[in-house]
């Protein structure tokens, strides 16, 4: 009998379970998680399987996904075994943990390349799928892996490993303690089942990935997911958190914040559009169709998760001031987008740190200041104009009723 193709999934989250151990699964591969959670590592060995509910808008399809392994990440020498025999990486872990899951690939491509039977054998690719939210992530951990490996290995690098971009836009919410006492291995996620990946990455053969759909150029798609999806997520975090809203199928369906998220997906379609020929009309049922997914209740997606982190979602480049940026260029004044960045700028969370922190530079440093070392925004520039009128002016005048509405008051 012929062994399983493995591929070795670093993080075993939202994404990693998610998503894609069920794409690899179903494209024939035998799944071997590395994650540092050592509960929800030993129940998947033990179990050799796990449990995912898809969550759909209409009906509910519960699937056990296997078989699977787990190790743990902490545990080098078992890591660098099993990507040592992989057919295919993935990472899923978070733009923080590369430097580590880079040092575990190291030592991996090491073992692979001068202990394996034969030539031939060392030389075959491999590539990594990096599932990860920042814009440079093939990069960082190419760089990381470099850097871990011996010297005289470095030069293989660029010949037998690809580092392949993903655009992530399956949407599986972190389950509750309740579910995990009820079933550790247990993840819920929606049946959106599309994975772009920049074609030009690969080395050697692309593998066949049920749902994994190669495409070139890779930019346009990452920024439809950032100006449109992220984007979006973030206007309804933002302006949910303005109105009161727990979940953000509640900020969707609130007409006040429908219509400010209406009208900054239109601006940044349109700039898409001219930016990279991308046809209207399939961008725009796209975001359609991307808005009815967002109102799914069973996904619960909480404002908090979606309006976390601001210092991060408002740098010059990121889903709000970014998509600004590219409806200015093509002439398209962002007034829309304008409503989410002045609501990130509002956005005062106590529990969150960076909301914590962005209101206390507000307060020391003033707005103007803010804008300009946080978003790129210089004073007197029309998106600034923009900016400031919304915090000043709609956004103080209605701050006492939207502080009861938050409260419970009304």
């Amino acid at each position: 009998m012929l062994e399983r193709a493995t591929a070795v999934i670093f993080g075993a989250g939202s994404v990693g379970r998610g998503f894609l151990g069920q794409l690899f699964s179903e494209s024939g591969y035998e799944v071997m998680f590395v994650d540092l959670d050592e509960p929800l590592v030993a129940a998947l060995a033990r179990r050799g399987s796990y449990t995912l509910r898809l969550s759909g808008l209409q009906a509910v399809d519960e699937r056990t996904i296997g078989p699977v392994r787990a190790v743990n990440g902490l545990d080098v020498e078992q890591v660098a075994a099993e990507v040592a025999r992989a057919s295919l990486l993935a990472t899923a872990v978070g733009a923080r943990a590369l430097g580590a899951v880079a040092r575990s690939i190291a030592a991996g491509l090491a073992r692979r390349w001068t202990a394996a039977p034969t030539p031939a054998d060392a030389a075959t690719p491999v590539n990594v799928i990096l599932c990860e939210n920042l814009h440079d992530a093939p990069q960082v951990l190419r760089q990381a892996v470099g850097q871990a490996l011996p010297e005289p290995l470095r030069p293989y690098l660029a010949e037998r490993v690809g580092f392949v971009p993903a655009v992530i836009a399956r949407m599986s919410p972190v389950p509750t303690p309740a579910q995990r006492a009820a079933d550790p291995t247990l993840i819920v996620a929606e049946p959106y089942k599309v994975l772009p990946v920049d074609r030009q990455a690969f080395i050697g053969e692309i593998p066949r990935v049920v749902g994994m759909e190669p495409v070139a150029p890779f930019r346009a798609y990452v920024e439809r997911k950032l100006y449109i999806h992220n984007a979006a997520h973030a206007m309804l975090g933002y302006l949910g958190y303005r109105r009161g809203h727990e979940y953000g199928y509640q900020a969707l369906e609130d007409p006040w914040v429908r219509r400010r998220v209406d009208q900054a997906l239109d601006e940044a379609g349109r700039a898409l559009v001219a930016e990279h020929g991308l046809e209207a009309q399939a961008l725009r049922e796209h975001t359609l169709d991307l808005l009815a997914r967002f109102g799914n209740r069973a996904l619960a997606d909480p404002v908090s998760r979606l309006a976390r982190d601001p210092l991060r979602k408002l740098a010059p480049d990121d889903r709000l001031v970014g998509a600004a940026r590219l409806a200015e260029k093509h002439a398209i004044r962002p007034a829309g987008l304008a409503w989410g960045i002045a609501a990130a700028l509002a956005y005062d969370a106590p529990d969150d740190p960076d909301a914590v922190e962005l209101q206390a530079r507000l307060a020391r440093d003033g707005l103007a200041s803010v804008m300009r070392t946080v978003c790129g925004i210089q004073e007197g520039e029309p998106l600034a104009e923009l900016v400031s009128k919304i915090v000043w002016t709609q956004m103080n005048a209605d701050e006492r009723r939207f502080a009861q509405i938050r409260a419970g008051k009304q």
